[in-house]
């Protein structure tokens, strides 16, 4: 009999060690399709576009404490950017890469509603998929706005990696290298 408790630990460690990866495969994708969509969002408002932020309060001198900030990264585009991104992750589907057999999420719909020129074969597009996608990316959404918006207020590189692996530890290394190269 005590061989049985130990095959029945090997095996819950096996499949915890399965369901953890599938889990850190999950979010990673959101994570790193979230960065897409918010990159090509902010990529699309007009450069010359700004909003007042600060007070507008009159000082004592006469004066406001208002300045113009260019709308693409402001916090209140950005707000809104995130209560809407999610949505997008419908257009995602799930794409096993057959050397770590690591879960990659790819795009199949392109940004006009039309199919995207890739090529579908290996790809998983369902409900479930997009949908299980699209709550980690709230669940993302949720625990991390502040760095979201931290991030995302100023132009930087390596959004993806700076963000889903090193900030939010969502990702692995092995993962990001993966999932750009698609």
């Amino acid at each position: 009999m005590k061989g049985w408790g130990w095959l029945a630990l090997l095996w819950g460690a096996l499949l915890g060690t399965a369901w953890a990866r599938r889990s850190q495969d999950l979010h990673c994708g959101a994570c790193r399709a979230l960065v897409d969509e918010l990159e090509w969002e902010i990529a699309q408002v007009d450069p010359k576009k700004t909003i007042q932020m600060g007070s507008f309060r009159i000082n004592p001198d006469g004066s406001q404490s208002v300045v113009e900030v260019p709308y693409a990264r402001s916090e209140a585009h950005l707000t809104e950017l995130l209560e809407e991104v999610c949505d997008r992750m419908k257009e995602y589907g799930e794409q096993i890469d057959p050397s770590t057999h690591r879960k990659n999420y790819v795009r199949v719909v392109g940004r006009n509603g039309e199919s995207n020129e890739l090529d579908l074969q290996g790809i998983r597009i369902d409900s479930d998929i997009s949908g299980t996608l699209k709550f980690a990316c709230e669940s993302i959404v949720e625990e991390y706005e502040d760095e979201l918006i931290e991030f995302f207020s100023r132009e930087a590189d390596n959004v993806k990696d700076k963000l889903c692996s090193k900030r939010t530890d969502l990702c692995d290394h092995a993962l990001h290298i993966s999932h750009d190269e698609l």
